[in-house]
């Protein structure tokens, strides 16, 4: 037996038409006679026709009309190439390797079509859109999908081609409403209309997006895989391919690590059924899939110290928005691989010293030649979270400890002063300031050594000998020299002068290790100063030259013989051996280096800088916090300087050994090994190096003798004291009242005459005499006396100035006329480093007797 379902409203037409047929009223298509079933099907699609036409006319009616309404305030598609898509900046090293991306919201970086493997296109299209070379920007399937999905399902998803991607992710805004859908379909047809196939494609691989803030297949390629997009693997790019729908989920950097697997064998099988790859090669893609190696660090960043450094630069010449997304190339000095083994070498090293409490180190290596900074490491690990890492401590102000010493002996040999200048190591209290007590230094281990030529008070690093030379200089004039060779943080102005006083010398100031570092590359330049430089060029987009370094002459801020004589102290082995030892760390096998260390008293600061024509290397240590090291720390065994070695020894490895150029105006003599002077009977002799003009001309300059016995005599001069007393004077009368050896304790009779102030300046007429006869033509000669450098010596006649010297020997020649005959007035007048200035006039008689 058969049952039949009962569903209200349900009937069959059938059976409604045999009722109709028995009523009593006739319906208009049926007759008395019976229903006439080809007549009824004839009108009836007849009548389907009329409204199926009469819908599609609607329907194109609405369709141009929609087109008319929306086409008004569409963008162009013009856009897409013509359009200013922010693009991120990319930063390389000065051999190519990339180091960091810059950019706002969005890391994007442009590739060409024919730069991209073929299977990274066909990956795309075989997941995103098979059928994207056959239709016209839209798929008629995806959009009955998306309608679909809109009108049962209320969602506005599916049924967007690769095209349609495009037009979405450059031309649109990101809302979800069906305006934008018709918008975007418009666009699609136009887009295709206006740009090839492989154009739309190569704009979509350019501008989609593949997870955090990588947009486009060339930063999404360095931010998964580290390398350029025309260097992916077959896998590797099909994991690429496969992102783009859900980059946040797929991403192997996302919360789902793993999800990208199953993602990326359904993009292998899908080119393997479009004929892309091969099923071995599918089945090959499946087992490397899973173990892929992805880049270590999502940004990519490599010296994050340098890079930041950079970016700041950058920021300031060109501004923040055109940085993060102008789309800049910038070629920096870095050379990443004398970097990574500077940053391990500070990491394992300070890893070495935690029983010394240091906790944090950074280094600094600079070509004097340019300026260039070849490494900079901020701190020993940028990531590390227990400490602040992030801060770039080749920035940060530190005391620098005996470090800055290079600089006060420059400024003395500028002043005149030589290698062989007798400083008296001896107790000494200097007056303190305003309302302080008086200053008395002391050396490192507490010793004093009687007198100490400035060759070995400088490369011993002895501290009163180098407060004592910075008071006969000036601070004013040392910070000159240490701002003009590049410690910019010690600029003399009113400020730091009221600062600092003789204790700068030995540190009592703050620098930076990047500044530092450069001022003694001034040395190593031969005196030539150069702008620190980390940015060699910059181009834009396009691949316009926004700017590059040429040639960086650098300027002359310190004389070659004076560089030279520093240099040669700074790598004098015998000089420094007293206090460091022969073999110390110190040294380079087979490398003429120059070096000095500081360290601050209370042990907060440790530094090792030196140098070769070809490298500057400056090493700090010491804790972020300021907090003290172990007091144990010694210069030039623990500290900074295993570092430094380490590194200068790395950053030489192939450069072959290099000598100090010496000047032609240094000339060596040999001296009086005690004294100083000219060789002295038979006291020990040595070579020294002298600046022409500046060698001693007498011996025996301390030894004297009395009744046939040797005496030691030993006088300086106080410059520092106003109030009359010459507390150097006393220093030096107690230290030899206090020698064993009566040698140091000469009688009274044979004390010299105090040095003179070395500000003062005199000058002497050697020729011709005053009151003297001369022909018409003849010379006039100058002796000029002073502790500092003469700058310039002017030659008068009767008033007017006629010729200017700036160097010795100071002789003027001048003719007068005939008609000249008679008395007239010769004046030489004379400057020295110091700002001091001295004249000597006389006057003679011209072609004739003075008595006529």
């Amino acid at each position: 037996m058969k049952f039949s379902q009962y569903r209200p409203g349900r009937r069959k037409f059938s059976s409604r038409l045999s009722k109709l047929s028995k009523t009593s009223y006739g319906h208009p298509y049926l007759s008395d006679s019976g229903f006439n079933r080809r007549r009824f099907w004839i009108r009836f699609f007849g009548l389907a026709s009329t409204v199926i036409f009469v819908s599609l006319i609607g329907l194109i009616i609405v369709t141009i009309f929609s087109f008319v309404i929306f086409a008004k305030d569409l963008p162009s598609p013009y856009k897409l190439t013509a359009r200013d898509a922010s693009l991120s900046t990319k930063i390389f090293d000065r051999n190519g390797k990339q180091l960091y991306d810059i950019y706002g919201d969005k890391n994007r970086a442009l590739v060409n079509w024919n730069q991209l493997p073929s299977y990274v296109k066909d990956g795309t299209i075989s997941i995103e859109d098979k059928n994207f070379y056959k239709h016209k920007g839209f798929s008629a399937i995806g959009i009955a999908r998306a309608a679909i999905n809109i009108l049962i399902f209320h969602k506005l998803q599916g049924g967007s081609t690769i095209t349609q991607q495009v037009v979405k992710n450059t031309l649109l805004t990101p809302e979800r409403t069906i305006t934008r859908k018709i918008k975007e379909f418009i666009l699609s047809i136009q887009v295709e209309r206006k740009y090839t196939k492989d154009e739309i494609l190569q704009i979509y691989l350019n501008e989609v997006p593949y997870g955090g803030t990588a947009w486009g297949i060339e930063a999404a390629s360095q931010a998964y895989f580290g390398k350029e997009a025309k260097d992916l693997s077959l896998t590797e790019a099909v994991i690429l391919a496969g992102l783009p729908q859900r980059p946040s989920y797929y991403s192997p950097f996302g919360t789902s690590s793993k999800a990208y697997i199953e993602r990326s064998e359904d993009v292998a099988r899908r080119m393997r059924e479009d004929g892309y790859i091969t099923r071995d090669q599918e089945e090959q893609l499946k087992k490397e899939i899973p173990n892929v190696q992805f880049s270590a660090n999502e940004q990519g960043i490599r010296a994050p110290h340098f890079v930041f450094y950079v970016r700041d630069q950058l920021v300031e010449r060109y501004g923040e928005k055109f940085v993060e997304q102008g789309g800049l190339k910038i070629r920096t000095s870095l050379d990443l691989d004398l970097q990574d083994k500077a940053q391990k070498i500070v990491n394992e090293e300070i890893s070495k010293l935690s029983e010394f409490k240091v906790g944090n180190g950074a280094a600094v290596v600079i070509d004097p030649k340019t300026g260039e900074i070849l490494a900079m490491v901020g701190s020993k690990d940028y990531f590390a979270k227990d400490y602040d890492g992030q801060v770039n401590v080749t920035m940060s102000l530190r005391q620098p400890g005996s470090a800055l010493k290079p600089f006060t002996y420059a400024t003395a040999l500028k002043a005149g002063y030589t290698p062989a200048y007798i400083l008296m190591d001896v107790a000494t209290e200097f007056p303190g300031g305003t309302g302080q007590p008086p200053y008395k230094p002391v050396n490192y281990d507490g010793k004093f050594r009687g007198p100490v030529q400035m060759r070995f008070a400088l490369g011993n690093s002895i501290n009163i000998p180098a407060v004592k030379m910075l008071g006969l200089v000036g601070v004013k004039n040392m910070l000159r020299t240490a701002f003009e060779a590049g410690v910019k943080s010690l600029e003399p102005t009113d400020k730091n002068l009221e600062r600092f006083g003789l204790a700068i010398t030995l540190g009592g100031g703050e620098v930076k290790l990047l500044e530092l570092t450069n001022g003694y590359a001034t040395f190593a330049a031969q005196g030539t100063y150069h702008d620190p430089i980390s940015i060699l060029k910059v181009e834009d987009r396009s691949g316009k030259t926004l700017d590059e370094v040429k040639e960086n002459k650098g300027k002359q801020v310190l004389g070659q013989d004076i560089s030279f004589l520093i240099s040669h102290i700074l790598s004098d082995n015998n000089a420094r051996s007293e206090v460091f030892g022969p073999s110390s760390l110190l040294n380079i096998s087979g490398k003429t280096v120059a070096v000095k260390t500081g360290t601050t008293d209370d042990k907060r600061d440790n530094w090792a800088v030196g140098f070769t024509p070809s490298a500057a290397v400056g090493v700090w240590v010491g804790n972020n916090d300021n907090s003290e090291m172990n007091p144990k720390i010694a210069s030039g065994v623990t500290g900074a300087t295993p570092i430094w070695n380490k590194i200068i020894s790395a950053a030489l490895a192939d450069k072959g050994a290099e000598a100090f150029s010496k000047p032609d105006n240094v000339i060596a003599l040999e001296i009086d090994a005690f004294g100083g002077g000219l060789p002295c009977r038979d006291y020990p002799k040595r070579s020294e190096y002298f600046i022409k003009g500046t060698e001693p001309t007498r011996d025996c300059l301390v030894e004297k003798t009395l009744d046939g016995k040797e005496y030691f005599v030993f006088v300086e001069f106080d410059p520092v004291s106003t109030d009359g007393r010459n507390r150097w004077q006393e220093g030096v009368d107690a230290w030899a009242a206090g020698q064993s050896d009566s040698k140091y304790r000469p009688p009274g009779e044979l004390k010299n005459e105090p040095t003179q102030n070395p500000d003062e300046i005199k000058v002497n007429i050697k020729k011709p005499d005053d009151h003297s006869q001369v022909e018409l033509s003849f010379e006039t000669e100058a002796e000029i006396e002073t502790g500092r450098k003469i700058t310039k010596v002017e030659f008068y006649i009767d008033g007017s100035i006629k010729d200017t010297k700036t160097d010795g020997p100071y002789k003027f020649n001048f003719t007068f006329a005939e008609s000249s005959k008679g008395k007239h007035k010769i004046k030489v007048k004379a400057y020295n480093e110091a700002g001091r200035d001295a004249d000597k006039e006389i006057e003679v008689s011209v072609g004739e007797s003075w008595e006529d």
